[in-house]
């Protein structure tokens, strides 16, 4: 009987180290982002761990579930063998578990989320998906990664090792007792005796959602996120009768979809069809853009240029990464938080695309990026949306200024502009030019203008760079025959948490973009457009101008229109954000409830949580 009650209270204290290592994750995490958690008051420090251990405590038990079993049928092996798998046991699981430790670490500064299945979706382009990452950082991650893994190896291992040697042989009764211990795991694991099990919203306590994405356990995260991802078939955010949101949406609208009224108040145009081309700014955030209200010196060109042209000064991302972007301001899509339509072919070839319309109008197209176009399955949409010429940084080439991520902005917009001058003037063109250098790791040609002691003045000074590339393109074009015939719109593909206290994750600011129209081809400049719009709008309100019928662009407003009703509606993982001129709405599914309000909020919660319900079911259906 003693040799069983020594194996329990083993049993026990290993399930206990496992809590212990989580605990240390959450210790470093905390550390990792002490500019966030110094915000945090004592109180909620500690209910991070006491919160969080209810998946801490779930997450363990499915660790120790095959070392309990193993050691309940330790009657039938030396205690020498089960020490050894127990060893080996760990040190994978140790080996695998801190990786994911620093690659949470890693991420959650960029997305502000914790780790779940989303980076599975890049691993197709291992390279673009590594050029995020600095080498110094490179460096830093593997040395923390082996340093976690290395000192709980050890720690772990010493405790096997001690209470292993004090092991007897077994009998035969410990096998019921120690497989009923193992069975009682299952408690742990779901949360409790409840009829639903747990989830991360077990753990959420607080109004700061930094804190209760302290509490949440990564790695039980991860896993939950990877067994939850794969029905196809179900909507997470459908929270209200699918009429009911389909009315709720379409209410509000349907009257700011017109496009043949003569009242509305259309900007001026010297053609009828100007040429059109798009700059697509990486990561270029309202915070730094000086008539948006942010930092006056870091993109001192668009500063200028704001004073020559339409800029619309209310104007918004619909999601927070490249791949949402494209899809909204291309194709009038919504984006969704946890999936990539670009990714699925077959869901991607049947959305609405601004090339086909402009085709049908006789435009001729080309897409323009110095990086690889393989990159989330870009080429695929392109190819399908109606671009006739695709140029990548391998066309392009340039050892010389081209850095992970690829060639430097510059070199791509000289190539833009050496490609105009050889253009056929005699058709109306449609070129896009996505910019790259502003993404991490920030790798610049030339000086860094706000220095490199920090990543915020590595990041002012990428868009320095790029503000600077731009301004020098937008110059030479002044010069061109085409210049008077033509419609130039700078637009962000999405916003930036940098530079950081402005806002958080997940408030409308990170999403608050530029989006400027300039060229010969308008007239009557400058103005500001105040009207609250997003990428989504930018299709149907382009086509609206031109005298072109957008309607299957059907989440999209057009800008145009005189109202006070216009909204922006944008997704974060598990959320969304929904606002209009009078006031702002935060919503998280996984608190369910809202987060964070500003000013009158009238209606605005059940109008997002009916056009986030909408598109993901339009998402699904296709």
């Amino acid at each position: 009987m003693q040799e069983l009650f020594k194996k329990i209270t083993f049993a026990v204290q290993y399930f206990f180290l496992w809590i212990g290592y989580f605990f240390m994750a959450r210790a470093i995490f905390l550390l990792y982002y002490f500019s966030k958690t110094s915000d945090l008051g004592f109180t909620e420090i500690i209910q991070t761990f006491t919160q969080g251990i209810k998946l801490d405590a779930s997450f363990s038990s499915y660790i120790a579930a095959l070392p309990f079993l193993i050691l309940s049928l330790s009657f039938f092996f030396s205690a020498a063998l089960v020490s050894k798998f127990f060893k080996a046991f760990n040190t994978l699981v140790l080996f695998i578990i801190s990786f994911l430790l620093v690659v949470d670490l890693s991420l959650y500064g960029y997305w502000g989320m914790r780790l779940d299945s989303t980076p599975l979706m890049y691993l197709n382009t291992p390279a673009e998906m590594m050029a995020s990452i600095s080498f110094g950082s490179l460096i830093m991650g593997v040395a923390l990664w082996l340093l976690i893994f290395f000192a709980s190896a050890k720690f772990f291992n010493r405790i096997i090792n001690r209470k292993f040697k004090t092991f007897q042989s077994s009998a035969w009764y410990e096998v019921p007792v120690l497989l009923f211990l193992t069975a009682a795991l299952l408690l742990p694991m779901r949360g409790g005796l409840q009829i639903i099990p747990i989830n991360q919203s077990n753990v959420y306590f607080s109004s700061n959602m930094y804190a209760n994405h302290a509490a949440v356990n990564f790695a039980w995260n991860l896993t939950h996120s990877l067994a939850n991802s794969n029905d196809p078939n179900v909507n997470p955010y459908q929270l209200m009768d699918p009429e009911i949101a389909r009315t709720t949406m379409e209410q509000t609208l349907k009257p700011l979809q017109i496009s043949n009224a003569d009242s509305i108040p259309y900007p001026s145009l010297s053609v009828a069809n100007p040429n059109i081309i798009v700059l697509l700014w990486e990561s270029l955030t309202a915070k730094i853009v000086e008539p948006l209200g942010g930092e006056p010196t870091v993109t001192e060109h668009l500063n200028q240029l704001s004073n020559e042209g339409l800029l619309f000064t209310n104007f918004y991302a619909n999601g927070d990464r490249s791949d949402k972007g494209l899809v909204a301001f291309l194709s009038g899509y919504y984006p969704q938080s946890d999936k990539s339509v670009i990714k699925m072919p077959r869901k991607s070839a049947s959305l609405p695309m601004l090339c086909q319309h402009l085709k049908s109008m006789g435009y001729s197209s080309a897409f323009y990026y110095g990086g690889d176009m393989n990159f989330g399955n870009m080429n695929t949409y392109f190819r399908s949306g109606g671009f006739e010429e695709l140029v990548d940084g391998e066309a392009i080439g340039n050892d010389e200024h081209t850095s992970k991520w690829g060639v430097a902005d510059h070199v791509v917009l000289e190539k833009l502009q050496a490609d105009l001058k050889k253009e056929n003037l005699s058709q109306p063109f449609f070129k896009v030019l996505f910019t790259l250098s502003s993404h991490e790791p920030f790798a610049l040609p030339g000086e860094y203008k706000f220095g490199k002691d920090s990543q915020e003045n590595q990041f002012r000074s990428s868009h320095a760079y790029t503000d600077e590339s731009i301004g020098a393109f937008i110059a030479e074009a002044k010069k061109q025959d085409w210049w008077n015939n033509t419609l130039v719109v700078i637009m962000a593909d999405h916003g930036h948490p940098l530079p950081t206290g402005q806002g958080g994750f997940n408030g409308a600011s990170k999403f608050h973009i530029p989006m400027l129209w300039l060229g010969g081809a308008l007239k009557d400049t400058p103005k500001k457009i105040e009207t609250v719009s997003s990428q989504v709008d930018f299709p149907l309100s382009l086509l609206a101008m031109l005298g072109q019928d957008g309607s299957d662009f059907e989440y999209a407003q057009n800008i145009f229109i005189p109202s006070p009703n216009h909204y922006a509606h944008y997704i974060f993982n598990k959320g969304f954000g929904t606002l209009n001129s009078h006031g702002k709405v935060v919503y998280d599914y996984t608190a369910k409830s809202v987060i964070l309000t500003e000013g009158d909020t009238t209606g605005l919660t059940k109008l997002g949580k009916a056009i986030t319900q909408e598109a993901y079911q339009d998402f699904l259906n296709r």
